[in-house]
């Protein structure tokens, strides 16, 4: 009864029945118009009409009316249709009471008619009382029951429910619910029927933004309507994937590059562009400045530009040179106590070496740097000197030679001048020694350089060496 009362309910419950009277007020005086015309019925046919007012409300429903005369009416005759049969009997003629003079009977039923009568009545109040629940949980059926729309993903589908509010209707439809999705409205609203309630799904996207990597979460469900959502400005941005991609619900690694103003300061003068390069070295291919080969920037060329960056451009020229360079000898002295003091012996003349130095040279935006040596060899090595230098205290005197006229013999040779040189350059000092002379009797440096004492001693030492040969022309000055 229940699931056939519920199926015409769900189809014509809005309607009214004709003769004005509500779909369970039909019912009720159907029941009451079937039950009082059963109590006349034969007892056989008792159960087929109990069996069948299922289908009774069914015909009430659809017609309302059998035929020409209204229910309600049906209803009234059956009821009073035993009060009124045997009008005119009287007293005497009731049965069981014979030869009693009686009175007329009074209008009303027989007694053995109400008697039949109470019996219907207490099976008509149960019967209806099961009308009435029915009656009022079709109501209460159709009250409950909501059409609403469910939109996941964009994906929309109409459905009935009796959900009370927005958060039990996805639960109720085994959509789940996680922290990032949205659901609007929202999930302590009320629901009626004819709502509309939109479900969108959280998106992972890892956003790597100007260089900056984070993880982010969106609804959106394409490339474009999640940078919208997350504010970030795309015009003129450079993007790993395009903006019509759709993000599933793995969502997707996403790189933007966002326009920037990066200024180049290069060759004198300042260059700004507006970029969305990865590198610094893709901003100056944009900017139009070319680097050679040891031109260098402030800041390394593979690293991020950033927006109001000012970056310098530095022009580098570099060349190698060679030269050649003398390398002077080194001197060893040692002392011989076999020379007088002051007297210097060059046992081994030293010569300077040669070696070829490789140089490198820079400049920078046209100034010079100091030069750098990159490579060294040696072409010749020096030859050390080798000196002996006398360590003998001179002596105060020498016998048979301080008599000598030196005077005059130095009269003779420079006219008395202890720096004098002859115009060859060969000779000089008082005495005029040559070098090889004056060094063999222990002179240091050139004569001329020497004091007159010392010039004379070492020509009183020629002189008992070689006598005064040395002095072919003046050398007779000395005894004359």
């Amino acid at each position: 009864v229940w699931e056939s009362t519920r199926h015409s309910a769900s189809v014509r419950a809005p309607s009214r029945l004709r003769g004005g009277r509500s779909a369970p007020d039909r019912i009720l005086w159907s029941v009451v118009s079937n039950t009082q015309g059963s109590h006349r019925a034969a007892p056989g046919a008792r159960r087929d009409t109990e069996t069948s007012r299922t289908g009774e409300i069914s015909d009430i429903d659809e017609t309302g009316r059998t035929d020409g005369t209204s229910r309600t009416d049906e209803a009234r005759h059956a009821v009073e249709e035993p009060c009124g049969g045997d009008k005119e009997r009287r007293l005497g003629d009731r049965p069981g009471r014979p030869g009693r003079p009686g009175r007329p009977d009074r209008p009303g039923r027989r007694r053995g008619d109400q008697e039949s009568h109470w019996p219907d009545l207490r099976r008509l109040l149960p019967r209806a009382l099961v009308v009435a629940f029915l009656a009022g949980g079709t109501s209460a059926f159709l009250v409950g029951d909501k059409a609403v729309e469910l939109s996941v993903d964009g994906v929309p589908r109409t459905m009935h429910t009796f959900a009370g509010d927005v958060a039990e209707l996805p639960a109720d439809e085994g959509v789940a619910v996680g922290a990032h999705d949205i659901v609007a409205p929202a999930p302590g609203a009320g629901l009626v029927s004819g709502d509309q309630v939109v479900v969108r799904r959280g998106r992972p996207v890892l956003l790597t933004l100007d260089g900056h990597r984070r993880q982010v979460w969106t609804t959106a469900r394409t490339v474009d309507g999640a940078l919208r959502r997350l504010g970030v400005r795309a015009e003129g941005a450079a993007l790993s994937v395009s903006r019509s991609s759709a993000i599933s619900r793995r969502g997707l690694a996403l790189d933007v590059r966002t326009e920037r103003a990066v200024t180049f300061v290069a060759d004198g003068r300042e260059r700004t562009v507006r970029t969305n390069a990865a590198t610094v070295d893709e901003a100056l291919t944009e900017a139009g400045i070319a680097l050679h080969k040891d031109d260098t920037t402030s800041v390394p060329r593979d690293s991020f530009p950033r927006d109001g960056q000012t970056i310098g451009v530095q022009r580098i020229t570099s060349r190698e040179q060679v030269r050649e360079e003398v390398v002077p000898y080194d001197t060893v002295r040692t002392e011989d106590a076999t020379l007088f003091r002051g007297t210097e012996v060059i046992d081994q003349p030293g010569r300077p070496g040669l070696r070829r130095v490789t140089y490198g040279l820079r400049t920078i935006d046209g100034i010079q740097q100091e030069p750098r040596v990159l490579h060294e060899e040696v072409v010749r090595a020096p030859v050390t000197q080798r000196v002996r230098v006398g360590t003998k205290e001179l002596p105060t005197s020498m016998a048979g030679v301080d008599d000598l006229n030196w005077k005059g013999l130095a009269a003779c040779e420079s006219s008395g001048r202890p720096n004098a040189v002859d115009p060859s350059g060969k000779y000089g000092g008082l005495y005029q020694f040559d070098i090889a002379t004056w060094r063999s009797v222990g002179g240091r440096g050139r004569p001329q350089d020497a004091t007159p004492e010392e010039q004379t001693y070492r020509a009183k030492k020629l002189y008992m060496q070689r006598g005064a040969s040395p002095w072919p022309y003046c050398g007779r000055r000395l005894t004359g």
